[in-house]
């Protein structure tokens, strides 16, 4: 019978380490279940190293995260749908970027805020976009001694 308490005692004690990493990572990844976001979008003639949760920063302040991405079928281009925090306000010609963390580094999407005393409202489009860099073409590029 000890023995079964034993098993009993250290399931229990793996359960409570699953949960706290499930906590964790919840935590890290910035997963939010309350909904205080408004919606914004973004048409990009490439989406590389962009996914759905992908963060959203602003002068390096995670404000948001990638919702979704698709195909438009009409323009050829992806569209990329992103939610915002509720008391960041961003003005009407801001730009919104694919940035690198580095090298070695994913993606994330940046948001340079532009002077407009206007202020984006929900399930308005960022307008001004600027795709990812691919370090492979630059590479390419180098290599080729192309210069364009």
């Amino acid at each position: 019978m000890s023995h079964n308490k034993t098993e009993v005692l250290v399931g229990g004690g793996v359960l409570a380490v699953a949960l706290g990493f499930l906590v964790y990572a919840a935590q890290i990844t910035g997963v939010n279940v309350s909904s205080s976001t408004y919606p914004l979008t973004a048409s990009f003639r490439s989406l590389e190293g962009v996914n759905v949760g992908t963060d959203v920063r602003l002068a390096g302040v995670k404000i948001g995260s990638v919702e979704g991405v698709e195909l438009n079928s009409e323009t050829f281009r992806a569209d990329m749908m992103i939610n915002i925090a509720n008391g960041v306000e961003i003005p009407d010609d801001s730009a919104i970027t694919i940035a690198s963390e580095g090298l070695l580094g994913g993606n994330f999407v940046e948001i340079v805020p532009g002077g407009s005393p206007f202020m984006l409202e929900p399930e308005s489009e960022i307008e001004d976009t600027q795709s990812a860099v691919s370090l492979i073409s630059l590479l390419l590029k180098f290599v080729s001694g192309s210069g364009e």
